[in-house]
């Protein structure tokens, strides 16, 4: 499997998953493939969602095969242990596997999650966690990860989750995802926003083709 290394949002057309793995970030490691076996995870039934007139996409990625939430327990901000699952377990759930010193997808991602959250009804909003895991521990502190956090989730009713850990910790939780071990240093990572429900299953993901109002969407129609 190929990697992707940060394409224009504005070029990017609607995509199918022949895995349901995508990596990103600077740069990508053709070893993604043997992660992703490693995951036990199968997700070759991806479907791009219904194009509008002018072949706009509307919605996420649709999972015929859905993911499942993973159990896991990292470090948050406040240097506090945070078990995914249970902590995350009332609302709606956006997990993204990420690193602060990435120029583009990242930050992209971010911004997209904050803009759909403006977007939901404030009840949506309230209720749903978002989860942002770092892929390079050794920069990424939990004081860094709090700074960069609060660039997004500024104006909104509570934070962003950061989560760190060390690198066999992250490495487990990016597998527990059944997404593939970021490579190069964190840098080469999942490029999937994953949208978990309440039932504990992802059935739709986003990648940077979406906009903040395909997030939102899935949101609402997750929350209701």
């Amino acid at each position: 499997m190929s990697a992707v290394t940060h394409p224009a949002r504005t070029g990017l057309t609607a995509l199918t998953l022949a895995t349901g793995l995508l990596l990103a970030g600077c740069g990508g490691d053709a070893d993604a493939d043997a992660s992703a076996e490693a995951t036990g995870h199968d997700h070759g039934s991806a479907e791009a969602p219904a194009t509008l007139e002018g072949g706009v996409r509307e919605g996420g990625i649709q999972l015929a095969d859905p993911y499942q939430k993973p159990d896991f327990t990292l470090t948050d901000t406040s240097g506090a242990p945070f078990d995914f699952a249970e902590q995350t377990a009332a609302g709606p759930t956006l997990l993204f596997f990420g690193f602060t010193n990435c120029p583009d997808i990242c930050p992209t991602t971010m911004a997209d999650v904050m803009l759909a959250l403006g977007e939901v009804d404030p009840a949506v909003a309230e209720q749903t966690s978002v989860v942002f895991v770092t892929t390079d521990p050794a920069r990424d502190t939990p004081e860094v990860l709090r700074e960069y956090l609060d660039r997004f989730d500024a104006g909104l009713p509570y934070d962003f989750i950061g989560l760190t850990g060390d690198q066999e910790q992250i490495d487990q939780a990016q597998l527990a995802a059944g997404i593939p071990v970021a490579q190069n240093g964190g840098e080469s990572h999942s490029a999937l926003l994953l949208l978990y429900g309440t039932d504990g299953e992802a059935d739709v993901a986003f990648d940077s083709a979406n906009t903040p109002r395909d997030i939102a969407l899935e949101l609402a129609a997750t929350a209701g």
